[in-house]
């Protein structure tokens, strides 16, 4: 069974481009722009990019959220963060279109590190449109669908989880459940996306293709990862749903997914 989201080498395609941002928020992408040139100089910030459904022209006003990595010429700092934290609520009071802002941030030599060549370096690589600086992925191979890239991206199900139940017990809010809801709900299909990539030969983000996709090679769970999607797409406050998946479907997928990947290396 063939997949998609692959150039003509079977490598795979880097999924976003600032063309195909939605005519809605490119006032939004102009602002992030200006903000973090504003808030970090060339000496602090090596790069910036985009990722999820904006740069894919996936996104719906007033749904979708508006993602950046920022590639630090060194460790992010307190400092860094304050002002990530500032450009997220800035941004996100100004733009009634996006649902939400989140930053990342790492450091271009960890990205490019030997440890993160199948995880962070894949992620900006395929996964993120570059916005402002000079482009990592020219400095990082091209990627095929292969079990060690699912092992390095998402091996880690199995250490998240408890971390997870823990947030689960400690939600005090509706807004903190969907929060989390949302979390575990994308990570749960996008680690059950990669369980079965190899084996698919594609890529994809969209989050109910790749629930589509993972139900072909596991009927009798394909209705558990169409609740994770749609947890992970519209997220519900609903504590059944949150416990299916903590208690149920990923405990499950975290024992099949080392018994077919192994475990990702811990990271620092």
């Amino acid at each position: 069974m063939s997949g998609s989201g692959l150039e003509s080498d079977g490598t795979i395609a880097r999924e976003g481009a600032l063309s195909r941002v939605p005519d809605a928020f490119v006032p939004v992408v102009d602002a992030a722009r200006a903000r973090i040139t504003e808030m970090f100089d060339g000496t602090r910030l090596h790069s910036a990019y985009l990722y999820g459904s904006i740069p894919r022209g996936t996104a719906v006003p007033g749904v979708s959220d508006l993602d950046l990595l920022l590639a630090l010429r060194d460790e992010p700092t307190a400092s860094d963060r304050a002002r990530a934290r500032t450009i997220e609520a800035v941004l996100d009071r100004c733009f009634p279109q996006i649902n939400g802002v989140g930053i990342l941030l790492s450091s271009a030599p960890a990205l490019l590190s030997e440890l993160e060549r199948h995880d962070g370096g894949f992620f900006v690589a395929c996964l993120c449109t570059p916005l402002l600086g000079s482009d990592l992925a020219a400095q990082l191979p091209r990627y095929r669908p292969t079990s060690l890239l699912a092992r390095e991206t998402n091996g880690d199900l199995a250490r998240v989880l408890p971390r997870w139940r823990t947030r689960a017990a400690e939600a005090a809010t509706e807004a903190d459940r969907k929060a989390l809801g949302r979390g575990v709900g994308r990570k749960l299909v996008r680690t059950g996306f990669t369980l079965v990539m190899p084996r698919w030969g594609g890529w994809t983000s969209d989050l109910a293709e790749s629930a589509d996709v993972f139900g072909r090679y596991y009927p009798e769970r394909r209705e558990q990862m169409r609740v994770a999607s749609a947890a992970g797409r519209a997220p519900s406050a609903d504590s059944a749903v949150l416990s299916l998946l903590l208690d149920d479907l990923g405990p499950w997928l975290a024992a099949e997914y080392a018994a077919v990947h192994g475990e990702r290396a811990p990271r620092p």
